[in-house]
């Protein structure tokens, strides 16, 4: 019986998910937590049981012998041979990787030169492949790339206005990201829709602690929010989005240490947001709980976060000429139906409307009412089935 594990790793983590393929039934899943700290975590849910232990794991190949052994200690797996393929999740792909590509050391090695698009998040697939590579050096080992499915956006949507030499020679573009997550939920939304993926036009909106909303027409991604790194677009948790790049220059003019890079990015990627804002937490629940307790700067953080995703909505309606339904996905998207209300209120000049008995707390599939000329749907997202299922493509190759 052939089984493939999605591995979604970064510097102190490791989530990952075991299914049964071609089936595609998940067996199990869990996650690692505190890797390289004291008091590390392993967590593995399977059969409706959740069993939980605290270690010490001093690193990724660690994290990833306690997975392995876990799933043999709870008669999950026999042995490691039933695990055939891995498919590890990585947010930056940059212009070398346009798919999804079988793990080599040259791919590795791309993938940590990579890093500089996604401090976050490439070193710890690295580590994490490279831990893989090493305890099960014999399965199909697969990257898959939150870029590739951008790499279809023309070139006027992913080049920025400044000197060609940028480009040409450093790369800078449009990336993107979220791209498992925005290519699932647009094929699941044609099937919702019952019209052929080719024919639709769609905006989804992948929206979590990191947000991204993705202009998909025919089936492709046409233009993004999210930019050279996951810094760029809507406001997030702890991002700012987008910002006037001259901010940057006048802070550093008033508080000459921020002109160190990495304080810098810090602020960007780790202070502002909803945190920033809200000088509460990162969190939409206790957003909205303190909006509801009249807390001004919560207040303010739920409204401009909600400015900024009508804003990238409404042009990319104007991207598209027009869109068949709006796609909401993710932490915030799936759960908070308040979220939701709050921006499709502000686009009902398109032709979009909820209907309050279908917008609620765990709605799945459209809930516009039967008028809305805009359907808009909420589909659940699972980038780990993107990823096994590419990992079972390139098996045969």
């Amino acid at each position: 019986m052939s089984k493939t594990i999605s591995i979604n790793a970064g510097s102190s983590s490791l989530k990952w998910q075991l299914y049964k393929m071609p089936q595609e039934e998940v067996i199990a899943k869990g996650l690692i937590e505190r890797i390289g700290l004291e008091d590390g975590v392993s967590t593995v849910k399977f059969n409706g049981q959740t069993e939980s232990e605290t270690t010490d794991i001093p690193d990724h190949k660690a994290a990833v012998k306690i997975l392995l052994d876990d799933l043999i200690r709870l008669n999950i797996i026999a042995n490691y041979e039933e695990i055939t393929g891995v498919g590890h999740r990585i947010v930056a792909g940059g212009e070398y990787f346009k798919e999804s590509a079988l793990v080599d050391e040259k791919v590795i090695e791309q993938v940590e030169e990579l890093s500089l698009l996604a401090p976050l998040h490439n070193p710890g697939a690295a580590l994490g492949i490279r831990a893989f590579k090493e305890l099960l050096p014999d399965i199909t080992s697969v990257v898959v790339f939150d870029t590739a499915f951008h790499t279809s956006m023309p070139e006027v949507a992913y080049r920025y206005p400044i000197a060609n030499r940028y480009y040409e020679d450093y790369k800078v573009r449009k990336y993107g990201a979220h791209g498992t997550s925005h290519q699932y939920v647009a094929g699941e939304a044609a099937k919702i829709l019952d019209k052929p993926l080719e024919e639709l036009k769609l905006i989804t909106c992948h929206i979590g602690n990191g947000a991204s909303i993705t202009a998909v027409d025919g089936g492709k991604s046409v233009d993004t929010s999210m930019g050279l790194t996951p810094l760029g677009g809507v406001m997030m948790g702890t991002r700012s989005g987008d910002l006037d790049p001259a901010i940057i220059p006048f802070l550093i003019d008033r508080e000459p240490e921020l002109a160190d890079a990495e304080k810098i990015r810090n602020v960007f990627n780790r202070e502002s947001g909803l945190l920033g804002i809200s000088e509460k937490s990162s969190d939409m629940r206790d957003i909205i709980a303190g909006m509801h307790e009249g807390d001004h700067n919560s207040t303010l953080a739920f409204n401009m976060f909600i400015d900024r995703l009508k804003k990238y909505i409404g042009q990319y309606v104007a991207v598209l000429n027009g869109v068949d339904a709006i796609v909401f996905t993710a932490g915030i998207g799936e759960n908070s139906d308040v979220v939701r209300e709050a921006v499709i209120s502000g686009l009902t000049w398109f032709g979009v409307d909820l209907d309050p008995e279908k917008n609620v707390p765990g709605a799945n599939g459209i809930i516009s009412t039967d008028a809305a000329k805009v359907k808009v749907l909420v589909i659940p997202t699972d980038e780990e089935l993107v990823i096994a299922r590419d990992v079972e493509r390139l098996k045969t190759k």
